[in-house]
């Protein structure tokens, strides 16, 4: 892909990049030949515009050349603002004299546009592509899935373990590989999925043995026993009595030593024993990928169930 379609904030680490923004005749030649290009916004001033660094000189985005938008949608000032502090992609479209300076007038919308049009109308189910998290709700993580262009992965693509809220997979910031799931041409949104990029249940439980003490962390407490992940797509049942029998002090979220009693492929079960458990908010760990996006950049069909197993749990793209 175009390395300018990427989310916000790639675009700088480009030494092409660095260059145009180097002096004033590298931003003209920018203008002229349409690139893409980004640095950081500092100052939402009273007229809703954004004011960017570009080094050489000053940038300013008017309020409606800040955000493109969707069929029915507008620009909210909250959409403006919150780009304070962070680095915006824009296309220069002229230059100007303000208060006896020259200043770049720049379009983040035209940015956009063109990454809407010239990349994401091009992508189809199955696709694997980078993100970036943006924001976290109960429902799901808003990710910046080319020029800052948002989609939307709901919590249950997230991982097969169940999670309660996104913040205990994810943090903004973190970048990601995803997998294309739907597309809606006519509102112009793309909608991803996380889940099948992080291995079957046979690939997770390969990295485990019976009798193996390994840890944990608590996301049930059900009746039956306590639902332990051990990684993003794999958990086990743990009894509510521990290895001395006594019952087991556990909260949801708590990390937990466990002991492996037994691992059934054919019933999609690993049986756990907790030997201790303890409070953790440590952010979580770096997520593990299966499938690499250079080698296989399109996914048609993915099944998570082992091939011995009764039940059958599958993504078709």
């Amino acid at each position: 892909m175009d390395t300018s379609y990427l989310p916000e904030g790639w675009l700088q680490k480009n030494p092409d990049n660095a260059e145009a923004l180097s002096n004033p005749e590298s931003l003209r030649r920018a203008m002229e030949e349409g690139r893409i290009l980004e640095a950081n916004a500092t100052l939402c001033d009273s007229r809703m515009r954004l004011h960017v660094d570009l080094g050489c000189m000053e940038g300013l985005i008017e309020r409606e050349e800040a955000l493109w938008c969707r069929p029915g949608e507008s620009v909210k000032d909250i959409a403006v603002i919150t780009r304070v502090g962070k680095p915006v992609v824009f296309k220069i479209l002229r230059f100007e004299y303000e208060e006896g300076k020259r200043v770049a007038v720049l379009s983040r919308r035209a940015a956009q546009s063109e990454c809407a049009a010239a990349y994401l109308s091009g992508l189809t189910a199955g696709d694997l592509i980078p993100a970036r998290v943006t924001h976290l709700e109960n429902y799901g993580a808003f990710l910046d899935i080319g020029c800052g262009i948002s989609s939307l992965l709901t919590i249950d693509c997230i991982s097969v373990s169940r999670i309660t809220h996104p913040r205990d997979r994810l943090r903004p910031g973190m970048t990601l590989t995803v997998a294309v799931k739907s597309i809606d041409r006519e509102m112009k949104r793309v909608f991803v999925t996380l889940k099948e990029l992080l291995g079957t249940w046979e690939e997770n439980a390969a990295r485990f043995e019976a009798g193996q003490t390994v840890i944990g962390r608590v996301r049930s407490i059900e009746s039956y026993g306590i639902f332990v992940e051990l990684t993003p797509n794999l958990a086990g049942l743990a009894e509510l009595r521990g290895s001395g029998h006594t019952p087991v002090r556990a909260a949801v979220g708590d990390l937990c030593a466990v002991y492996i009693k037994s691992i059934l492929p054919e019933r999609m079960k690993v049986k756990l024993v907790i030997i201790d458990a303890y409070p953790s908010d440590a952010d979580p760990a770096p997520l593990q990928y299966y499938i690499d996006r250079d080698k296989t950049p399109h996914l048609s069909y993915w099944e998570y169930s082992p091939a011995c197993s009764t039940r059958l749990i599958e993504t078709i793209f």
